[in-house]
């Protein structure tokens, strides 16, 4: 069973409990690519082979990238969306994230391991959880997260062994506090039938400058690193991306809000109103920040808002993936639904990019590269297309 599926209404309250406690890990972490790189203007400082990094947090660490599409079957393979199963009712987290499973999940395809031949290494620094203090330097006011130290100070020994062409940057959802908002909204529709937009979008104003300003001391802190390694900032090129969305808006989930569906079965316990409140204020307004600070730090911005599109959990454009629907990358679901039981992985897992939302991530990375390096674009895909139909258009 997922979510609360078929659970009385005291059991679905100790549940949403049980995911509130869990946090939620949201907003949102090395392997070697094919040979490639990205141009830039004047070489790199770092002796070694050309790199692309990433820092931050979980939209770009690779969380949920155990995960293809969405099964309401919870044994085995779970109709082959579950990349972790072994044999029998046997699981490896470690087969999709490696050593940080059950930590900062750095999957086999997150963003900078699907982008295809942007540098010779990608070399994954982010972590589930981060938030800006995590990127700091220590000397600068960085904390230590998961036993790593800061990843600023991390990039310096990549920078001096590496020529490091790209740094793709996700940061802030955990700063603004994304956890606390799922589980707000969840609350709200599974037990008190009231919004949680009014309250949420009063918190998020409160919060949303000191957010902004650690976003841009963060990439502060990427190009001290850099400098302080020898490279001009012309060597090579930050990429600062913004959250999609991993909810559709009300009008196009395809369970109704009138009954327990959207817990049951789609794993999406939000109202319409909060549902549009999401996907057409919330994120835009973190991209539109996220926007202004690439604008006045001088780095380029990669706008995922609609990366989602169509695709998200509950889409009405999507499907769940079952015994008559395989699981593919152009109909299933490209992020991970909300299973606060439990009953298919960590509930750190929700709400996140699953398996083909990376691998469409990794084309939006790649296909961003590839234009100047002060340019700004969305990304977006194109419905019935797996990751190869990823396509720009001018960041609004």
């Amino acid at each position: 069973m997922i979510g609360f599926r078929n659970a009385s209404k005291d059991r679905t309250r100790s549940r949403v409990r049980r995911l509130a406690r869990a946090g939620l890990v949201l907003p949102l972490a090395a392997g070697t690519l094919l040979a490639g790189g990205v141009g830039a203007s004047a070489a790199g400082s770092g002796r070694g082979p050309t790199a692309v990094v990433s820092l931050g947090d979980s939209y770009i660490s690779g969380e949920a990238g155990r995960w293809k599409g969405n099964s309401l079957t919870n044994t085995g393979s779970r109709n082959a969306t579950d990349r972790a199963w072994v044999s029998g009712s046997a699981y490896d987290p470690g087969k999709v994230y490696g050593t940080t499973a059950g930590g900062c999940h750095r999957s086999d395809s997150a963003e900078v391991r699907s982008a295809g031949p942007i540098a010779d290494v990608a070399v994954n620094l982010a972590c589930s959880g981060a938030t800006s203090q995590n990127v700091f330097r220590a000397s600068n006011g960085g904390v230590s997260f998961k036993g790593e130290a800061p990843q600023a100070d991390r990039l310096a020994a990549v920078a001096a062994d590496h020529d490091v062409k790209v740094i793709a940057l996700s940061i802030g959802g955990n700063d603004l506090g994304f956890a606390d908002i799922i589980t707000a909204c969840a609350y709200d529709f599974v037990l008190w039938g009231s919004y949680c937009h009014d309250d949420q979008q009063y918190g998020v104003d409160q919060r949303i400058d000191r957010v902004t300003a650690d976003v841009g001391k963060s990439v502060d802190e990427v190009r001290a690193v850099m400098r302080a390694a020898g490279y001009t900032d012309a060597s090579y090129r930050i990429v600062l991306q913004s959250y999609p969305s991993p909810i559709p808006r009300g009008a196009e989930n395809r369970y109704p809000q009138s009954d327990w569906s959207r817990v049951n079965t789609g794993g999406c316990p939000f109202w319409n109103r909060d549902s549009d409140w999401a996907r057409d204020s919330l994120v835009p307004q973190i991209a539109g920040r996220i926007k202004a600070v690439a604008a006045a730090k001088g780095v380029q911005f990669l706008d995922l808002r609609d990366m989602l599109q169509g695709r998200e959990v509950c889409a009405r454009a999507s499907k769940h993936v079952s015994p008559a629907v395989p699981a593919s990358a152009r109909t299933s679901e490209w992020a991970r639904w909300i299973d606060s039981s439990e009953t298919q992985g960590p509930v750190q897992e929700s709400m996140h990019p699953n398996h083909f939302g990376q691998l469409a991530a990794g084309r939006c990375l790649a296909l961003v590269t590839a234009q100047p390096a002060g340019s700004g674009f969305s990304c977006k895909n194109t419905a019935g297309a797996d990751e190869t139909g990823m396509y720009l258009t001018p960041a609004p």
